[in-house]
């Protein structure tokens, strides 16, 4: 039987995860930062809100949720780390990357990618967002001028998937396919996990939750590629 403290982490999280799901955002919110209040912002991200959008991200995988209510979730991990920025915060959070994202030539499905951008600024990441309809060497050169090591590719349909293709030639054209590692994403890869490596992708994350995770493992990958 759970005692007291485990018990109340219990039900602060199940009001937290039916407020998500109910896009009662600021109430989520507020919700939020009351257990702050009493047991620190750090407390407040690894024993309510992580664990409450692990359990977010599986039902999105299992199509249990919507897209809208995934990128709510979102929202409200980042105004979490909004207030903790603006406080004199005990909350340590990483700060990683850049990384450079964006929808690829002739995609304008902006959804997708804009959730993936919240959840990576969530877990420390600097994104830089090129928006819709990017070049493969936009994407190169953004990567190139602001240090990047992992490029996130997001795709909606097969149509435009494969312009994917083109990213992967430009690194390869420059010689930085080492150097410089190639997320994608978006619902075609899900339908076709195997589009992944057809495309010349390096990896993919079942949804936008699970992108800090992959880009962590990209970003290793490409460490230990320059490694002498």
């Amino acid at each position: 039987m759970p005692d007291g403290k485990t018990a109340d982490l219990e039900a602060r999280r199940e009001q937290l995860y039916v407020l998500m799901l109910e896009a009662e955002r600021e109430r989520a919110v507020a919700t939020l930062l009351e257990f702050a209040a009493g047991s620190g912002f750090q407390a407040a991200v690894n024993d309510v809100l992580e664990p409450v959008l692990t359990r977010i991200g599986e039902a999105w995988c299992r199509e249990r949720i919507s897209l809208a209510q995934g990128y709510v979730a979102g929202k409200i991990a980042e105004d979490l780390l909004v207030a903790a920025a603006s406080s004199s915060s005990d909350l340590l959070l990483d700060v990683k990357g850049p990384v450079v994202i964006g929808n690829v030539e002739d995609d304008y499905h902006s959804l997708g990618r804009k959730m993936v951008s919240v959840f990576l600024r969530a877990a420390g990441w600097k994104v830089i967002d090129l928006g819709n309809d990017v070049f493969p060497s936009d994407f190169i050169d953004a990567a190139l001028e602001h240090g990047a090591r992992v490029i996130g590719v997001s795709a909606m349909m097969l149509t435009t998937a494969e312009n994917i293709r083109a990213v992967r030639a430009e690194l390869d054209a420059r010689g930085l396919s080492g150097r410089i590692r190639l997320a994608v994403g978006g619902a075609v890869f899900k339908l076709r996990p195997e589009l992944v490596r057809e495309v010349g992708g390096d990896g993919s994350a079942p949804s936008a939750i699970q992108a800090p995770g992959l880009f962590d493992r990209l970003w290793a990958e490409s460490l230990e590629g320059e490694a002498p």
